[in-house]
């Protein structure tokens, strides 16, 4: 049995908040308008080897709130995690960085994003689940590089 392969695996090492901010330009006035504000919300994900067998996927989610022309807050959270990903053949380490890890990551992202929010003083933001996988294919299909993965030097 020497030709048998390696068995693949996947682990999760570490998940972390890598960045968080939160801006409210126009603090205190804001406080006192009762306006239902617009909500638009941007997300995107990143990866990065950083050693042998080590990746860094990072996620942001940035929520920014406006009444009108005014900007009421603005949210914006990184969300980070290392995965450890051994023996995954090439063709299955993409869509495992840009669909799996940042699956795993969003429910953090929304908890951080709310709470955050909830802490500047709004109501909380319930973001809404992210397909990663309709993201990729939709990347895939622009001919885009959805989750590009850099060997550390």
């Amino acid at each position: 049995m020497a030709d048998e392969q390696p068995q693949p695996s996947f682990q999760i090492e570490k998940i972390y908040v890598k960045d968080l901010s939160l801006e409210i330009p126009n603090a205190p006035q804001v406080f006192l308008e009762a306006q239902t504000p617009q909500l638009e919300i941007q997300v995107r994900n990143e990866s990065t080897r950083f050693a042998e067998g080590l990746f860094e996927v990072v996620i942001t989610v940035t929520v920014t709130a406006k009444a009108g022309e005014k900007t009421l807050f603005l949210a914006e959270a990184a969300q980070a995690g290392i995965f450890s990903v051994r023996n995954v053949p090439p063709a299955d380490l993409e869509p495992l960085l840009a669909v799996a890890c940042p699956t795993i990551l969003y429910p953090y992202a929304r908890e951080t994003v709310s709470d955050i929010v909830t802490r500047g003083g709004f109501p909380p933001v319930m973001l809404a689940p992210v397909s990663f996988e309709a993201l990729y294919a939709q990347r895939q299909q622009q001919g885009a590089d959805a989750a590009p993965v850099e060997a550390a030097s």
